[in-house]
């Protein structure tokens, strides 16, 4: 299998600890992707023109971080980050859309701000930060769900938030969410955590 990734992007970092967690890393090779490059080839594999996107050994290609993610959790015997059924499959997918949630309000904000001034829309960049901020305070208001183990849906928090800190450490969330910054300080100790921050190319 191929992965065409980027090691600043978040949804990426979702499958590279995937990977790790599940003991497939060494079956994956990783091609490094500019999507922003204007002679990229990104866009033959996806016709989204992102990644991560994962060329499968038949030539077949998945895309969007949630599918790869869990065909990858199908291809080993161990733990699954994605539970079967029930109530944990459920609270798993309702994590992994609240931390995916957070990506995408901070990406809307971070490609407002590299637009020149002129052009940028305040309140819009205001309405993703409240989005984060409330996705925070659900998190903060509900512990012991994201404390009961580590899904898909506890990867794809760690991501965002380490995101969020990466491309706007200015953001004071901490100070408000003690909860939420001791689970993230916990972690972010983890192996698949630590050996994925995110890097600028």
């Amino acid at each position: 299998m191929k992965l065409r990734f980027s090691p600043a992007s978040p949804y990426v970092r979702k499958v590279s600890v995937t990977l790790l967690e599940t003991g497939l890393e060494g079956r994956v090779e990783k091609i490094p992707t500019d999507v922003w490059d204007p002679e990229t080839d990104i866009t033959r594999d996806n016709p989204l023109g992102k990644v991560p996107s994962l060329i499968l050994d038949d030539g077949s290609v998945l895309f969007d971080s949630p599918v790869i993610c869990e065909y990858l959790d199908s291809l080993h015997d161990g733990d699954k980050l994605f539970p079967a059924s029930g109530e944990a499959r459920w609270q798993a997918l309702r994590l992994q859309a609240l931390g995916d949630g957070m990506t995408d309000a901070g990406i809307i904000r971070f490609l407002e701000i590299k637009r020149p001034e002129e052009f940028q829309y305040g309140k819009w960049m205001e309405r993703q930060i409240a989005v984060v901020f409330r996705a925070m305070d659900a998190l903060e208001s509900d512990m012991d769900t994201l404390e009961a183990g580590f899904t898909i849906g506890q990867i794809s928090v760690a991501c965002a938030i380490g995101w969020l800190d990466f491309r706007m450490p200015e953001l004071d969330w901490r100070g408000d969410r003690p909860g939420l910054a001791d689970w993230f300080e916990g972690v972010s100790e983890r192996p698949s955590i630590s050996k994925t921050v995110p890097a600028l190319p």
